[in-house]
């Protein structure tokens, strides 16, 4: 069996082993990282060797920490890496390039409608229906988006809201609000099959569906990280989040809302931002928090999502694709039945 998992920002590695009695056997691990001392790579095969083949990844992280010597330096990767590239070897997990790709970036349409799309174009991938798909949002109004599980009550001031001509919806993913003002954000989604995360923790899920969108920033020239469990950043400040949703069927929703510009005045006015979601940031106000892309590239917006489409479609081999009538008209009729209702709205009053 073979496994590999590319380390969001670090480097490839890899793993043979074979299964006997249930056991993992002539496990090796190799790569392109770097790893002090030499004889520390035996360490780690025997660690690996031997445990049980339903071993999840943090249990094989456990094993392989507790096996290095004292002062061990490991590059580029980790304890957590090496069970991820494990697991994926024994679910016979595909990667990126398995899939045909294609990339969507069609005409405005609604936020509720945004949402809506992403049911169905998720639920359309996990049937087989669709090919996996990255898909650039345009809307042609601002709303607050709040997760799925957040307090309406205590996530937005309704009357600053209507004040500034924010809409307010609620999203399928969990997570948090963002505040998404026409022509303010870059926001994409991820229509991917649950195979390609096979073997991974939920939390690398999230840095290994979003690797793509780090180098088209770094090409960019902003100095993009990923920060547990959600966020991306720079030095200067947070420029955006991811969130997910599974569904039943097999179908992964990630998406992610990166700021362009921003109103700290306005947002203060619109969201309810506590003191205790701040205390973990170092900072008291939300704002600051903050660091839009147009400020870090000084590029139009339509210039990033073309980098963005660019550097996805070279990646991965990702076609122009576009949205059917037939999931519009899906999605339209999800607006009504679920999205544009106070029961949806309103489930956690």
């Amino acid at each position: 069996m073979h496994g590999e998992y590319k380390v969001p920002g670090g480097k490839l590695v890899v793993v043979d082993l074979e299964e006997r009695d249930g056991r993992i056997a002539e496990f090796h691990l190799a790569g392109d990282f770097f790893l002090e001392p030499d004889s520390a790579l035996d360490d780690i095969d025997a660690a690996v060797n031997g445990l049980p083949v339903e071993a999840d990844a943090a249990t094989i992280a456990a094993a392989v920490r507790s096996a290095l010597p004292e002062g061990a330096q490991l590059l580029g990767f980790t304890p957590e890496a090496v069970g991820t590239a494990v697991r994926r070897a024994l679910v016979v997990a595909p990667g990126w390039g398995d899939f045909d790709w294609e990339v969507v970036h069609d005409r405005p349409v609604s936020p509720r409608m945004n949402l809506a799309l992403d049911e169905v174009l998720t639920t359309r991938v996990g049937d087989g229906r669709r090919r996996p798909t990255l898909r650039l949002w345009e809307w042609d109004e601002s709303a607050v988006v709040i997760g799925s599980f957040q307090s309406y009550r205590n996530e937005v001031d309704p009357e600053g809201a209507a004040k500034h001509g924010f809409d307010v919806v609620r999203r399928i993913s969990g997570g948090g609000a963002m505040m998404m003002g026409a022509n303010s954000i870059v926001t994409y989604s991820l229509y991917v099959p649950a195979s390609l995360v096979s073997g991974m923790t939920f939390a690398d899920s999230y840095a290994f569906l979003d690797d793509w969108v780090l180098q088209a920033l770094r090409s960019l020239g902003v100095e993009a990280t990923y920060q547990p469990l959600n966020d991306i950043a720079s030095p200067q400040g947070k420029i955006g989040g991811a969130a997910q949703k599974r569904l039943a069927n097999g179908g992964v929703l990630h998406h992610a809302t990166l700021s362009y510009d921003m109103d700290g005045q306005v947002m203060t006015e619109v969201l309810r931002i506590g003191r205790e979601k701040l205390s973990d940031k170092g900072t008291v106000s939300a704002a600051k928090r903050v660091d839009p892309l147009r400020r870090q590239t000084g590029l139009p917006r339509e210039a990033i999502i073309e980098r963005f489409i660019q550097t996805f479609s070279t990646l991965y081999g990702a076609v122009p694709g576009s949205i059917t009538d037939e999931e519009y008209a899906e999605a339209e009729a999800l607006v009504a039945s679920k999205f544009a209702t106070d029961p949806w709205l309103h489930r956690v009053p």
